[in-house]
C-alpha cells in the first residue's frame, strides 16, 4: 500500500495533508512523500515509518542506537549495498538481518540471499541513517572507488554553471572518466549537505586524507584506502573545474568553481598548493541558498543590537569590524549593509573576493594583478557619489588613509581589521603609519566578534558549583539556574552542537577614548578605558551566552581568553 494511505488509514495524517504533500512533492515516490508530509509539520517521520514497518509486516529499527555486527561486511556484496542502499546488521546460525528502506522490494533481499547462502530477514530503517552507515563504514566515494558507476545511479544533483576547458591530454582525459567525476561529485555533495564551509584534501606520505570544516571544526572523513590511487585524478578534475592549469604541479594556483546543487546556486573558491607528497587543496564552500544576512539573528544581544543598529545608520564615520578569518566579519557588514539599504542610499562595496552578490548593492572585485587594489578602487568609487562604502579590509596605509579621507568627506564607512579585540584597532592602525589624531576623529566604533557553535536541543542540563567554572564566570548572576553541556544525538551527528551563533565585543568611541587615541596610549590602555565606560568584552557576552543556554563554558573558554588576571 501506498505510504501516504497507509498513514491515512492509521490516523496520523487526513486527507488534505495527504493530497498537499502529492500536490508539493518533487515526485510520488514513498521518500518524496514521507519527506514532504515530514517537512510541513503532518506527521512525526518516527511514527509514520513504524506504521509503514507494521503494515509491510517488518520491525522499524533505530540504527543510532543499534550495536552492528560489522564483521558481516567481510565477504558482503558490497554492489548491493550501494545500489539498494541496504546494511547487513546482525546474524543468526542461518538467517542474516539486513536493514533497507524498502523492506517489499525482495529482488536485492533475494540476490543477498543467493549471495550467502543465509535466510533474510529484512527491518525497516530510516533512509538517512543507512545512508550513514555506509559512509561511516565503507567511505566517501566507496561506490565509485569499487567501479560501480555503471550501477543504477540517482542524479548526483550537481550541475556545473560554466563550461569545461580541456587540453586533449591523457591527464585530462583521466579527469574526465565518468568514476572520477562521480566521485569528485560525491566529496562536493557530501560537504553541503553536511553544511561544509571548508573542504581540505591533504596529500600525506600514506595517501590523501580529507577533512571537512563544520561549525569552525575540522572532522575527518572516512575514506577507503584505495582512493589513494585516484589522487591525481581528483586534483585534476577539481582543476579543470576551477579552469586552473593541470599540468602545473609545482606553484600554488587559485581558482573559482560555479555549480548548482538541488537548484541551489553554489560557489566554491579552491586553492591548490604543492606540499613534499604532493598537491592539496582547500574549497571554501559559499551556500548562496543557505546563507540569510540578518542582522537582528546573528546573536547580538538586544543592547548591543541597537547601539551598533545606530551606529551604522550615522551620515559619516568610520565603523570597524575585527576578529581572525572565519569570525564570520563578513556576514556582520553584509547584514548592516542590507538592514541600511534603501532606494534613497548608495552603497558601493570593494572586496577581495566578493563572496556574495547582493541585490541593489554595487560590488566592485579587487583585481590586484592589473592594479585595482582597495586603495584605487576606493578613490574611483568617491566619484560615483556614494553615501555608504564599504571596504573588504583595511591592509595597508595608503587604503587606511583612502577610507578616512572618504570618512572626512561626508561617507560612512565599513570596513575589516584582523586584531584580537576592539580595542587593538586603533594601534593597528597607528602601526600601518596613520596619524593618531585621524583615528581618533574617523573611528565611530569597533565591533570585535568570534563564532562559538551553537547547542544543539539535546543538551543536558547541569547544575555547577563555584568550583566547576572559571574564575571570571559570574557565577552570581547565576543563580540556582543550570547551565548546560553537549551531548549529541541524530540531528547533530553526535557532537553536540548545531549552527553557530556570534559573540561580540563593541566598543563605541566616546570623547574619552578619542583623546587616549589622539595619545596614542597601548590597546591596553584604551580596553580598560572601554571596560570602564560599560563596554562588554568577548568573554563577557560569552558567558551571557553560557548562562542563556545558547552555548557551553567550554566553547567560550576555546574562543576567547580571560579579560583580567
Amino acid at each position: 500500500m501506498e505510504i501516504g494511505n497507509i498513514l491515512l488509514e492509521n490516523g496520523l495524517i487526513n486527507q488534505d495533508q495527504l493530497q498537499s504533500a502529492h500536490l508539493s512533492a518533487p515526485s510520488q515516490s514513498p521518500d518524496a512523500v514521507l519527506a514532504q508530509l515530514v517537512s510541513s509539520g503532518a506527521v512525526d517521520k518516527h511514527a509514520a515509518l513504524t506504521a509503514w514497518a507494521k503494515e509491510a509486516g517488518v520491525d522499524f529499527v533505530d540504527l543510532t542506537d543499534m550495536e552492528i555486527d560489522l564483521s558481516l561486511l567481510e565477504g558482503f556484496p558490497q554492489k548491493i549495498i550501494y545500489r539498494q542502499i541496504l546494511f547487513p546488521i546482525r546474524r543468526t546460525e542461518d538467517t542474516i538481518v539486513i536493514a533497507t528502506n524498502e523492506p517489499l522490494n525482495f529482488y536485492p533481499l533475494d540476490e543477498i540471499s543467493a549471495a550467502t547462502g543465509l535466510i533474510v530477514e529484512p527491518v525497516l530503517a530510516e533512509k538517512s541513517e543507512i545512508a550513514k552507515l555506509i559512509k561511516n563504514h565503507l567511505g566517501v566515494g566507496g561506490e565509485t572507488i569499487d567501479g560501480l558507476i555503471e550501477q543504477r545511479i540517482e542524479d548526483d544533483g550537481i550541475e556545473l554553471l560554466e563550461e569545461l576547458e580541456l587540453d586533449g591530454s591523457e591527464l585530462s582525459e583521466m579527469a574526465q572518466e565518468a568514476s572520477v567525476v562521480r566521485l569528485v561529485n560525491e566529496i562536493l555533495m557530501e560537504a553541503i549537505e553536511s553544511r561544509t564551509s571548508d573542504v581540505h584534501i591533504e596529500s600525506q606520505q600514506n595517501g590523501i586524507v580529507i577533512r571537512y570544516r563544520i561549525d569552525g571544526i575540522l572532522h575527518t572523513q572516512p575514506v577507503p584506502s584505495e582512493i589513494s590511487h585516484f589522487r591525481s585524478a581528483i586534483v585534476s578534475r577539481l582543476k579543470i573545474m576551477a579552469k586552473l592549469n593541470i599540468a602545473e604541479k609545482r606553484l600554488p594556483q587559485d581558482g573559482r568553481i560555479k555549480i548548482r546543487v538541488k537548484g541551489r546556486d553554489v560557489d566554491v573558491r579552491m586553492s591548490v598548493i604543492p606540499m613534499i607528497h604532493g598537491e592539496s587543496l582547500v574549497m571554501r564552500i559559499l551556500d548562496k541558498g543557505a546563507m540569510v544576512f540578518d542582522l537582528r539573528s546573528l546573536g547580538m544581544s538586544e543592547e548591543t543590537y541597537n547601539t551598533f543598529s545606530n551606529l551604522i545608520r550615522m551620515p559619516h564615520g568610520i565603523v570597524l569590524v575585527t576578529g581572525p578569518t572565519g569570525s564570520g566579519k563578513t556576514t556582520t557588514l553584509y547584514s548592516s549593509l542590507i538592514e541600511i539599504n534603501d532606494a534613497a542610499t548608495k552603497i558601493i562595496t570593494t572586496e577581495d573576493p566578493v563572496e556574495y552578490q547582493l541585490d541593489g548593492i554595487n560590488q566592485i572585485q579587487v583585481h590586484s594583478k592589473i592594479g585595482l587594489t582597495f586603495a584605487h578602487s576606493l578613490r574611483s568609487i568617491l566619484r560615483h557619489d556614494p553615501d555608504v562604502v564599504l571596504v573588504g579590509e583595511i591592509r595597508d596605509l595608503e587604503t587606511a588613509e583612502n577610507a578616512i579621507q572618504a570618512s572626512l568627506t561626508g561617507h560612512m564607512v565599513f570596513s575589516t581589521l584582523h586584531t584580537n579585540d576592539a580595542a587593538g584597532a586603533f594601534t593597528r592602525m597607528a602601526d600601518m603609519g596613520v596619524e593618531p589624531f585621524l583615528v581618533a576623529s574617523t573611528v565611530e566604533a569597533v565591533m570585535a566578534q568570534r563564532l562559538v557553535r551553537r547547542l544543539c536541543d539535546c543538551k543536558k542540563a547541569v547544575v555547577p558549583s563555584r568550583e566547576d567554572v572559571p574564575s571570571d564566570f559570574p557565577f552570581e548572576q547565576l543563580g540556582s539556574a543550570p547551565i548546560y553541556e553537549a551531548v549529541g544525538c541524530r540531528e547533530c551527528r553526535n557532537v553536540g552542537y548545531s549552527g553557530r551563533l556570534g559573540v561580540y565585543e563593541l566598543l563605541v568611541v566616546d570623547d574619552k577614548l578619542r583623546e587616549l587615541a589622539h595619545e596614542g596610549v597601548s590597546t591596553w590602555e584604551i580596553k580598560k578605558a572601554a571596560i570602564a565606560g560599560g563596554m562588554k568584552t568577548l568573554r563577557d557576552d560569552g558567558w551571557r551566552k553560557v548562562i542563556a543556554g545558547q552555548t557551553s563554558i567550554d566553547e567560550v573558554l576555546r574562543i576567547t581568553k580571560g579579560d583580567r588576571s
